[in-house]
């Protein structure tokens, strides 16, 4: 069912919340502007219409070394920097998101639901592993998927399709295109700073949107045979393969 009564709003008293809430001590985004610890929330936020400008999807890159020494590229975890207002932003259209899938959204995507965590999908893949191996003559074939850079491959116009297919509002689906595409970026070493470059694919480091945004992007990846199931967890993927009266694996 399509949700064509929703838009993509918020209330006034989440608006401030979300403000009062964030860290006024994390890193200043390209526009230079700090958290809410300096700003002036008055009683009365008036209700403006919202525009994304391409300054708010801009993001400056800080590459930090995963280990002490470092000797390549693959050493170093790259750090969005964007900018404040945008971060608060992106909690509430999180929030929004969130409140429209349909309760049967991919059962065994346990990230981002309600009453689900990393230990809930960790004992549903046990439980469902034992009790086939409680079988004479059973076997399990586990396969623990790991991707690379999974929010950098999400394209912008088949997410768009997909949320269309979960019932999300037009509204809310250009949106989400219009935050994905035409982003500046840019690296920061030191002193030293890069060209602009724009992109128009993935989702931005860091931001809170992007393991929600690859949830529906991956929720049609299911197995195709009954003895077969996929148990996730954001871009955390095992696959499972119940054998019955086969015989045993030894590759």
């Amino acid at each position: 069912m399509v949700h064509s009564s929703f838009t993509l709003t918020a209330e006034e008293h989440e608006v401030r919340c979300t403000l009062l809430a964030f860290n006024s001590r994390k890193a200043v985004g390209p526009d230079g502007i700090r958290g809410p610890a300096g700003w002036s929330l008055h009683q009365d936020i008036q209700p403006v219409p919202v525009h994304c400008p391409t300054l708010m999807k801009s993001s400056t890159i800080i590459p930090l070394p995963k280990k002490p020494h470092s000797s390549s590229l693959n050493d170093y975890r790259p750090v969005s920097l964007t900018p404040v207002v945008m971060k608060c932003f992106e909690k509430l259209v999180r929030g929004h998101i969130m409140s429209l899938l349909p309760q049967s959204f991919d059962p065994h995507q346990f990230a981002y639901r309600s009453n689900r965590s990393t230990g809930d999908a960790v004992a549903t893949a046990l439980h469902a592993t034992l009790s086939h191996l409680e079988q004479q003559g059973s076997y399990v074939r586990i396969l623990f998927v790991d991707f690379s850079s999974a929010f950098n491959t999400i394209l912008p116009y088949k997410l768009m399709d997909k949320l269309g297919d979960l019932g999300l509002p037009h509204s809310t689906c250009m949106w989400i295109y219009s935050f994905l595409t035409g982003r500046s970026q840019r690296v920061r070493v030191g002193h030293h700073t890069s060209t602009v470059l724009s992109i128009s694919t993935g989702s931005p480091q860091g931001c809170a949107l992007s393991p929600l945004l690859y949830t529906p992007f991956t929720h049609d990846c299911t197995p195709t045979h009954h003895s077969n199931t996929i148990f996730k967890f954001a871009d955390d993927i095992t696959v499972a393969g119940l054998i019955s009266g086969g015989a045993r694996w030894s590759g």
